[in-house]
């Protein structure tokens, strides 16, 4: 399968600049608040939603370097996505994030929800700094969608009649909106034609609703290792995803363990005994290979380029993940 890693060498040193700039951005004004958020950092990760701004970047201005601007918006991306982490573990109360401790399970919650509203602050910030509304909308409309789709989540734990249209848009908020509206606001800083910027906004949407499908899939696939966070945690604390949603069509003693919300001490073995046995998994893959397919008709438009083919195999390797 290939990495993350090598896919991205087109904006690899781009990658490398940004990683640099992250710390600076951040600032040391505030040292405790800083730890906390250079802890997720260091962790690293896939940095797959800035490796596609700055992929769209270079796709849209073909023959030309990045802008500065480009830069920054890939680097507040990574900043907003970092907050909605640092925030989703303390809400999740989870241990660990990309396999180390999470912020709050290292500094405490207090810590880790001023970390986090410390780098939504300094993003916005930085993002008015950019000087051009439009992308301002974009990226600030991400904020509200992140915070609706935890208060979505919230609302429909355990929920047994959550249809897969209403996952589908939780999913949106959390996930898709920020790789959505960040790959727009790239072409929108190139000066695309509002026809291409809808096209690679509606690319990132469906890409990133893939990516999530994949990520629900893993949770019964993968272990804790591998993962980087404990291993069927979302089914556990009730987050109902789609290989869970489909199962529940097949398998009706499912509806019942999760109304008592598995009470019992072997209601989770036997809810994923459950999940395995029926077609939900296989399901979910299908879900998630229609999203990517969607997403790359959307990249008909953009002229052909290195960056080009990359985004298109982006899709390719989302979905290789849960094969």
């Amino acid at each position: 399968m290939t990495s993350a890693t090598s896919l991205f060498s087109p904006v690899e040193d781009d990658l490398r600049v940004l990683n640099q700039n992250l710390r600076q951005l951040v600032g040391a004004r505030h040292p405790i608040l800083f730890a906390a958020a250079d802890h997720l950092f260091q962790a690293g990760g896939k940095q797959l939603r800035p490796a596609i701004v700055l992929l769209v970047s270079r796709a849209t201005i073909t023959g030309q370097d990045l802008t500065p601007r480009h830069r920054r918006l890939a680097e507040i991306t990574e900043m907003i996505h970092t907050a909605s982490l640092v925030h989703d573990d303390v809400l999740d109360e989870s241990e660990i994030r990309r396999g180390i401790p999470t912020v709050h399970s290292s500094f405490g919650n207090r810590v880790a929800v001023l970390a986090g509203d410390f780098l939504f602050a300094q993003s916005s910030w930085y993002l008015a700094n950019l000087d051009n509304l439009e992308v301002v909308k974009l990226l600030s409309q991400v904020i509200m969608d992140l915070a609706e789709g935890e208060i979505q989540q919230g609302l429909s734990r355990f929920d047994a009649d959550l249809s897969i249209e209403a996952y589908l848009e939780k999913s949106y908020y959390k996930t898709a909106s920020l790789i959505a509206n960040s790959s727009k606001a790239a072409a929108v800083l190139s000066d695309m034609s509002s026809d291409i910027a809808n096209d690679v906004y509606h690319y990132g949407r469906d890409l990133g609703l893939a990516f999530q499908i994949v990520d629900d899939i893993l949770d019964f696939t993968s272990s804790t290792e591998t993962l980087g966070k404990p291993a069927v945690s979302d089914l556990q604390s009730g987050n109902l995803t789609a290989p869970v949603l489909y199962a529940l069509e097949e398998q009706t003693p499912l509806e019942t363990l999760i109304a008592r919300e598995f009470a019992e001490p072997d209601d989770l073995d036997r809810a994923i005994a459950l999940i395995q046995e029926s077609r939900g998994i296989e399901r979910a893959r299908t879900l998630a290979a229609e999203h990517a397919h969607l997403a790359v008709k959307r990249l008909d438009r953009l002229p052909a380029s290195e960056s080009r083919q990359t985004l298109i195999r982006l899709a390719d390797y989302v979905l290789s993940r849960v094969y």
